[in-house]
């Protein structure tokens, strides 16, 4: 059953411009703009914080790329979780 989200999620073209060269290179990798950061956006200051951690977690690193990829996924799935 999907709940209705109780903060908008921010429409990328809407998107203040400070966060435009985030928002495309999610576009560029993952085809959309994941939903945390279409909600952070609503705070483009906390969203572009966000996005710098994001890439500093997940980026190269002691563990694989693609193992902290799946480990995030089964994360989400483990939590019910669209994010």
């Amino acid at each position: 059953m999907e709940r209705e989200s109780r903060i908008s999620r921010v429409d990328p073209a809407a998107a203040d411009p400070s966060l435009r060269e985030s928002f495309d290179d999610f576009l560029k990798t993952r085809g959309k703009v994941p939903n945390l950061f279409r909600i952070s956006a609503h705070r483009p200051a906390i969203g572009a914080t966000l996005s710098a951690h994001l890439d500093a977690v997940m980026g190269p690193g002691a563990v694989d790329r693609k193992l902290k990829e799946l480990l995030s996924v089964r994360v989400s799935q483990i939590n019910n979780c669209e994010y």
